[in-house]
């Protein structure tokens, strides 16, 4: 059984509701009761692609799936929901990142965790933080250690319930 932790992200097609929706098909995956989701913020889209805001959260959960398959069930996920993958940090209805696979440390053609961007996203470190703010990484940085004032002021905490 391993912990494991996924962005979520959409700009697309009610975000708030693929949002919801990948929440349950999430919760598939999960052990027992393991799933947490973080509270959903508002993020301005990366890139020079013209496109609406993002709604990104964090989830968590304990899973039996190996590395690869858990990736195979979360791009399944996005399928699902429509997801076409047109350009490079175009807009999505829905975005399933693997951030982490317990201390693993993995680096395949396919997978790379932890996610090789995360350190530097206030999408996915403040949603990380509010779900697991004593997180240490594989590479021993606290993930408290990573937010500052100004990663907090990017984004916009969203009033939703989920």
């Amino acid at each position: 059984m391993t912990r494991v932790f996924v962005a979520l992200g959409a700009n697309l097609e009610d975000p708030k509701t693929q949002l919801d929706n990948a929440t349950a098909a999430l919760s598939a995956l999960a052990l027992g009761n393991s799933l947490k989701i973080s509270p959903y913020y508002c993020s301005a889209p990366m890139g020079d692609v013209v496109q609406p805001d993002y709604v990104n959260a964090v989830a968590s959960f304990e899973t039996e799936l190996a590395p690869l398959a858990l990736l195979d069930a979360l791009q399944q996920i996005e399928n699902t929901q429509g997801r076409v993958r047109k350009e490079r940090w175009g807009p999505r209805t829905l975005d399933l990142d693997l951030l982490l696979y317990g201390d693993e440390i993995i680096d395949e053609p396919r997978l790379k965790v932890p996610h090789y961007g995360m350190k530097e996203r206030s999408f996915v470190l403040v949603p990380l933080a509010a779900i697991a703010p004593d997180l240490i990484l594989p590479c021993k940085t606290a993930l408290s250690s990573l937010i500052s004032e100004n990663i907090l002021a990017e984004l916009q905490l969203l009033g939703i319930d989920h």
